[in-house]
């Protein structure tokens, strides 16, 4: 394995596993002392996405349907770890070349899938960076840090967009760790819990145990067109040894519960999005956005593209040839969690905000 290999096999872990555990290092730096201002969130230039409209959310592959014209839902998208620094801890939320990475990479490649169901608001934020979520003594502080940005920017969207309306949460690894982190704060159990049509929780290690003893009240999203539940999987490719992936997953769910039922990671196919169809083929898959993240307009869509099974709690996937989708070592398909089943995830969105505002009306 070369370096930057194992770089990436790090990275990764890190990122699927989300916090350090108890016993990492007690951190001697003071990550807030070293970090830019806090975003001010009624500054339209602290939003990647929403008061200037959909910005590089607005990006739509050949063959994606249409963005709705008047939505009556909103979407609360959190990016993943995009800032690549190897001397700082945190992202800042005023550099353009960060920033423009982030849009070209993620926001055009994810966020852009809810855009056929929803009005998109996204937060620029001071995100964990390479560096800290490599250092376990500095994990835990830095997610802490960037999760305080994602709370006020959600408490502001709350207070100045939503308004009573019906929304959607959603994220990608590092994001999906803070959307965790809001639905068990913020959401469960609360009256938002009814406004929301569904949690996107993607590609962070997230148990079927945790609903019940850390979501008390919201469940999983059983079927497709359910709503004010939650959902999650992990893309690996096929061939690939899942052992490795799910003992840490599981050893992390034992660390913080016990050795309790419910430590498989949670899949739900993000094709048939039924729990009770955990297998799809290959024909079912309405469309994959081929090729590298990157600058430029996404590759026209693949239909067709990909079979899926969940196995032991990883969305196994075979992938059809001339993808272009590079793996991370040990077969991870992490940073295509979201544009491999793209078409799929649109659909889905759109089909749970159109349940809500159905039973709501």
């Amino acid at each position: 394995m070369t370096m930057a290999a194992a770089r990436l096999l790090l990275l990764a872990a890190s990122v699927l596993l989300g916090a350090a555990n108890a016993s990492a290092a007690t951190p001697q730096e003071d990550i807030a002392g070293s970090a830019a201002p806090a975003p001010d969130y009624a500054d339209p230039a602290n939003w990647a996405a929403g008061p200037g409209g959909a910005g590089a959310a607005g990006a739509l592959p050949e063959g994606a349907s249409p963005a709705a014209r008047d939505p009556g839902v909103d979407v609360f998208y959190v990016h993943p770890t995009t800032f690549r620094s190897e001397t700082q801890w945190s992202q800042d939320p005023r550099d353009a070349k960060s920033n423009a990475w982030v849009d070209e990479s993620v926001m055009a490649r994810q966020a852009s899938v809810f855009g056929a169901c929803c009005r998109i608001w996204a937060p620029r934020y001071r995100a964990a960076s390479y560096k800290a979520l490599r250092d376990p003594a500095y994990r835990d502080q830095a997610y802490a840090f960037a999760y305080a940005d994602v709370a006020r920017a959600f408490d502001w969207f709350l207070a100045n967009v939503s308004k009573g309306r019906p929304f959607i949460i959603a994220g990608h690894s590092q994001g999906a760790k803070h959307i965790a982190d809001l639905l068990e704060q913020r959401i469960d159990g609360t009256p938002l819990q009814k406004r929301m049509v569904a949690a996107y929780i993607v590609g962070i290690n997230l148990s079927e145990g945790e609903f019940g003893l850390r979501f008390k009240h919201v469940p999983i999203c059983d079927k497709p067109a359910q709503t004010g539940c939650a959902l999650q999987w992990n893309a690996i490719e096929a061939g690939a040894d899942l052992g490795p992936v799910v003992a840490a997953f599981e050893k992390g769910f034992v660390e913080k519960y016990g050795d309790v039922p419910g430590k498989q990671p949670l899949c739900i196919n993000p094709v048939t999005f039924d729990r009770a169809r955990p297998v799809s083929l290959s024909a079912e898959a309405k469309g994959t956005v081929p090729g590298e993240p990157g600058a430029g307009a996404m590759r026209p869509l693949r239909a067709g593209a990909v079979a899926v099974s969940c196995e032991r709690g990883l969305a196994v996937s075979y992938l059809a040839p001339g993808l272009d989708l590079k793996p991370l070592p040990g077969g991870s398909l992490h940073y295509h969690d979201i544009g491999l089943f793209y078409a799929d995830i649109r659909a889905n969105a759109a089909l749970r905000a159109a349940a809500w505002l159905k039973a709501h009306r």
